[in-house]
């Protein structure tokens, strides 16, 4: 029973950023997350488009994990996703005051790019398993469940 909640904690914290805070940020202050987007790719309509597709991507995905429903392809979603994020909104190399020492907004930005790929490589992780094997399964049965809370899961079956 210990390990089907530590199973259930671990993926809390894996979607923690993504299902209460970054969701719920959208919603209640979608003005500014679309001014936000606007900035990155200028054309307000598509700036919308990415907001709303962002949002469901973190509500839909993050859910898939918690559940353990095509969780597998959710976690490649949602790494895609970080990755694709960190590339339109924490470019750091386009900062002019990119520096090691002292404050530097640019600093700022390379740490959140940084941590956006670490975040993409936990759930890689949850998709692909640790070894090759498990990147053979996933490309054999993409939709399928990792079965992450059977009690059949922990003997490896």
């Amino acid at each position: 029973m210990a390990s089907l909640w530590l199973t259930l904690a671990v993926r809390c914290l894996l979607v923690a950023l993504f299902l209460p805070f970054s969701a719920l940020d959208k919603l209640l202050n979608y003005k500014a997350a679309i001014d936000q987007a606007a900035q990155a790719v200028t054309a307000r309509p598509l700036a919308l488009l990415l907001i709303l597709s962002g949002l469901l991507i973190e509500v839909l995905m993050s859910a898939a994990i918690l559940t353990g429903c095509a969780d597998r392809l959710a976690a490649l979603i949602l790494a895609l996703y970080c990755m694709v994020t960190a590339l339109l909104w924490k470019q750091f190399w386009r900062t002019p005051d990119f520096r090691l020492r002292g404050s530097s907004r640019g600093r700022d930005l390379f740490w959140d790019f940084l941590k956006n790929f670490a975040l993409a490589g936990g759930f890689l992780l949850l998709t692909f398993g640790g070894d090759r094997a498990g990147v053979v399964r996933f490309w054999q049965h993409p939709l399928a469940s990792s079965q992450p809370y059977a009690a059949g899961a922990l003997a490896g079956s």
